[in-house]
């Protein structure tokens, strides 16, 4: 919507000031006593962030007014607005604009904002040079909104409606959860998310650590606060307990509407039981109020519920060919009818619960011709509106209009790097039925691109996959398309899918650009089921025909870090040297996100291999880079990397719960889900067995002596010290015991690997499975650890299957048959001859003193 007086920019260019602050909500205040002192005590020692949610009209706003009308100090205020807009960080550039002071000292980062703030032209650093890497870029805004927001602290940073926000607000706010500014005082209002549906505040704020956020619920009011309102508004000493009950019923103690409802009975009089005279539902209180109003003011009032909150009175007069004066009558006089409140800024619905009853009053034919004018109307303004625009005219039901405006707006999104906006608009455009299928290509390829990276993967999957069933799509769209719906299923989780989804593309693309990486992808070992390493190694030699075809660094970056990862998990001692290379290079060093990802894949692969200290200089070096460009979505990868070496080292102590935190943050994750729960199956397993035996010396394979409790036999009681660890889950699990609750995760774990046909896992907890239940039921491990040798031999790195054999050697050994185990050992002796493999070979010594060759 377009605020009455000022000239918000909307669609490009850079936004004018900021409207006046528009605190909204009951008059009267009753009840939120607890949750007020709670509010007061969490403000009062910043830095800190809260997330204040309940539903609409339930006084999340009248609740915070209260509060920061009592509250010293420096207030800064930003409010979301319901139609998304293609510019990051509005609401919090809204609310630094807003300031009355002006920030100072300031850091040179804080120069990142001056093309965005050019009212603080005057007191921002220059502007710094560009950066290469839009990840890099985005984590130098955030660090230069931080910057700005400290100079203004002591502050309290209030943002409201943050379940409108744009993802780029949603990201910072969860930066902020992590680098808190001192002297702030975050405090954020959203509605609660809905099962089954959730908004990228709530995606954001659920991978930021659990202590990190402050979580205040509000609940409908109680029925002593209804008698306390009633009381209040009706004049009534003691109102019958008949009246409480029907309110209660009626309107489910809903604060706004509770209000509207005793305003309604107070105005009119009357007993307040009488059947004909109460109202008990909103739409009711309002079609009350609209009655005395005449025709021409009831035009004015639905038109204005079609433009928004705050409607325009510039914008109503040409929508409705009237003159200001009469809008401003019409606005006013339902202004006395109580339909909108003066907030200082011009009339506007008091609630957005007023504004929607309002509206869905117009007549379906009279709202869509409304907003086809207001459209119109819309398509004067410089620069145009795309967002708004594209807002009214899907509402209009003029679909290639929308279409026009959803692109140019997701556009304008993409070159601000926003892509989950840009990913919001293009998925509405997939629901346009008459769209030509030339046109629905290429929005299904912005949006392939868009959601990669953003948070609507989950919805783009099925549009994808739709267009990819058509058999008359073109072939380059074929393979652009299976290419990224390929990426997206790897990053839900689905393994083997999307590795099957992009080998199916590969033939399609044409240009070796964007061919040398995708064949990159197929070449790493470590991902799927069903796929020799032979089959990766030939697809990584195509990967680097196509990167020089290409002349594109990108591409050839890409498959030199593929083959890095490839060799390392091959025991290839050449892998170093490229690593090394390739860490030394400009060309990786100027893409800080890429190096990330590249040493978190380097880090797991020499655990996999066995060299946990090149493996812990390689989780260090990409920790530093994930928090130096401040891309969160590799944050819970650093973690479970993290959790992994520390499992690998003995370091079991409180690892156990320190996973079960990472399983639970990353339930958005589903790319790290499942690797989390595995690392946290095999803990679970480990321990169990330590504390069934009685001792630390659970013998895996991952130990540098023979019986060693722990992955590479650092804490020779690593195991026995940390028993109790499953049993304490055991106790949160029904009862059950260590061993019990160890084997069902396992279980599930196996499971879920063979459904998605992720073989790492798979692997690691098929081991644990079959190491488990080995002194109980040796028959069920041999079973188990064959498994596991027969899914590695159908890779071909039997390096992988050293705890497996280890186990099979035991089992052996244990009845008194170790000629039974010969051939898997042998097996494994083979397939580890001359590789750099030290965990394998670790485990190779312990098989032959079980089985002699």
């Amino acid at each position: 919507m377009i605020d009455g007086g000022a000239d918000k920019t909307r669609g490009g260019g850079s936004p004018t000031p900021v409207r006046p602050e528009r605190l909204r909500g009951p008059v009267e205040f009753v009840g939120r006593t607890a949750e007020l002192a709670r509010l007061r005590r969490l403000v009062a020692t910043p830095p800190c962030l809260i997330l204040l949610e309940g539903e609409a009209g339930i006084g999340k706003s009248r609740l915070v007014a209260e509060l920061l009308a009592e509250l010293p100090g420096r207030h800064l205020v930003g409010e979301c607005d319901d139609v998304p807009e293609p510019f990051p960080l509005g609401v919090l550039l809204d609310a630094i604009r807003g300031s009355t002071e002006r920030p100072g000292p300031l850091s040179p980062v804080a120069g990142a904002l001056t093309p965005l703030l050019p009212e603080l032209a005057d007191v921002l650093p220059d502007a710094p040079p560009p950066l290469t890497d839009p990840a890099a870029e985005r984590h130098r805004l955030f660090r230069a909104v931080a910057a700005v927001l400290a100079a203004l602290s002591p502050a309290t940073l209030l943002l409201e409606d943050l379940h409108w926000a744009d993802p780029a607000t949603c990201e910072l706010l969860a930066y902020l959860s992590t680098h808190p500014v001192d002297g702030l005082a975050v405090l954020m209002t959203a509605r609660t998310a809905t099962p089954g549906s959730s908004t990228p505040i709530h995606d954001a704020l659920a991978r930021t650590p659990p202590w990190s956020v402050t979580r205040v619920a509000l609940s409908p009011l109680d029925a002593d606060d209804v008698r306390r309102l009633a009381a209040r508004t009706l004049r009534l000493d003691d109102p019958p307990q008949q009246l409480i009950t029907a309110l209660l019923d009626r309107t489910a103690g809903i604060p706004f509407v509770v209000e509207e409802v005793l305003r309604t009975l107070a105005e009119r009089g009357g007993d307040p039981l009488a059947d004909d005279s109460v109202p008990f539902v909103l739409r009711d209180v309002l079609l009350w109020r609209l009655r005395p109003l005449d025709e021409a003011t009831r035009e004015v009032l639905g038109a204005a519920a079609v433009l928004g909150m705050t409607p325009d009175q510039r914008i109503l007069a040409a929508v409705l060919s009237l003159d200001r004066v009469a809008i401003g009558a019409a606005l006013t006089a339902a202004h006395r009818a109580g339909l909108l409140h003066d907030a200082g800024d011009g009339l506007r619905f008091r609630h957005d619960l007023a504004r929607q009853v309002v509206y869905d009053l117009v007549p379906r034919e009279s709202r869509e011709w409304l907003h086809l004018r207001v459209a119109r109307v819309l398509e004067q303004e410089l620069p145009k509106p795309v967002a708004l625009l594209a807002h009214h005219y899907r509402r209009a039901g003029s679909g290639a209009d929308f279409v026009r405006n959803a692109e140019a707006a997701a556009d304008l999104a993409t070159e601000r790097g926003d892509d989950a906006t840009a990913a919001s608009f293009l998925l509405q455009t997939m629901d346009v039925a008459e769209l030509p299928r030339p046109v629905r290509v290429r929005l299904a390829a912005k949006l392939g691109r868009s959601a990669i990276d953003g948070l609507s993967q989950a919805e783009a999957i099925p549009v994808l996959e739709r267009l990819l069933a058509d058999r008359r799509l073109p072939p380059g769209a074929r393979g652009e398309l299976g290419l990224v719906l390929g990426r997206m299923l790897r990053q839900q989780g689905e393994a083997l899918r999307g590795y099957t989804e992009i080998e199916r593309a590969v033939p399609y693309l044409r240009a070796p650009r964007r061919k040398a990486p995708a064949l990159a992808v197929l070449a790493a070992p470590d991902t799927v089921v069903g796929r020799h390493v032979d089959d990766h190694l030939a697809r990584c030699t195509e990967a680097e025909a196509a990167a020089v075809a290409s002349g594109d660094p990108g591409s050839h970056l890409a498959v030199r870090i593929a083959r890095a990862s490839l060799l390392l998990e091959l025991g290839d001692p050449a892998a170093w040297a490229i690593i090394t290379e390739l860490r030394a290079s400009a060309e990786l060093a100027d893409r800080p996100r890429e190096h990330a990802r590249a040493c978190l894949n380097w880090a797991q692969g020499a655990l996999h291999a066995g060299h946990p200290e090149q493996a812990e200089a390689l989780l260090a070096a990409g920790r530093a880079l994930v928090d130096e460009t401040g891309y969160e979505r590799l944050a819970s990868l650093v973690e479970a990397t993290q959790l992994s070496l520390d499992r690998a080292a003995g370091r079991l102590d409180g690892l156990a719960e320190r996973l079960s935190r990472l399983v639970t943050s990353a339930e958005r994750m589903p790319v790290t889900l499942l690797d989390a729960r595995a690392e946290l199956a095999t803990v679970l397993a480990l321990t169990a067995t330590a504390a069934n035996a009685g001792t630390a010396n659970a013998g895996t394979a991952n130990g540098d002596s023979a019986n060693a409790g722990t992955a590479n036999g650092d804490s020779a009681n690593a195991g026995g010290a940390n028993a109790g660890t499953a049993a304490g889950l055991g106790d949160r699990t029904g009862g059950l015991d260590e061993v019990t609750v160890a084997e069902r995760a396992l279980r599930e774990v196996v499971a879920d690997a063979r459904r998605v046909g992720a073989i790492w896992p798979l692997v690691q907890t098929l081991s644990a499975l079959a190491r488990l239940a080995l002194t109980r039921q040796p028959d069920e491990a041999v079973r188990h650890a064959t498994e596991a040798l027969s899914v590695v031999r159908g890779k071909g790195i039997l390096a992988w299957a050293a705890d497996a054999v280890l186990v099979l050697a035991e089992a052996a050994a244990a009845q008194g048959e170790p000629a039974r185990a010969a051939a898997a050992v042998a097996e494994l002796e083979a397939g580890i001859t001359g590789r750099d493999t030290p965990l394998a070979r670790t485990a190779l010594r312990r098989c032959r003193e079980l089985v002699p060759a």
